[in-house]
């Protein structure tokens, strides 16, 4: 079952509102997507904390519905 990009888009800005994010399909399956995501919200956080974050936004999707996430993240002042 694949997931659309719209919808991790819409999984990761109703966390992170404030968040820039750009979704890429790597493939065309709807499988293996590339994601940019900038916030605030990942100020004073690690790399890793900010990867949890998302991957804490997209509701236990991943693995499942998303099986690969290759994941960017930043802060504003960092992009």
């Amino acid at each position: 079952m694949a997931m659309d990009a719209s919808e991790i888009e819409s999984l990761i800005k109703e966390a992170f509102p404030d968040a820039k994010v750009s979704i890429e399909d790597l493939r065309g399956d709807g499988d293996h997507y590339a994601a940019v995501v900038v916030s605030e919200a990942f100020q004073g956080k690690n790399r890793v904390q900010q990867h949890q974050m998302v991957y804490a936004a997209l509701k236990g999707k991943m693995g499942g519905e998303l099986h690969a996430l290759a994941l960017q993240t930043s802060t504003p002042d960092a992009a």
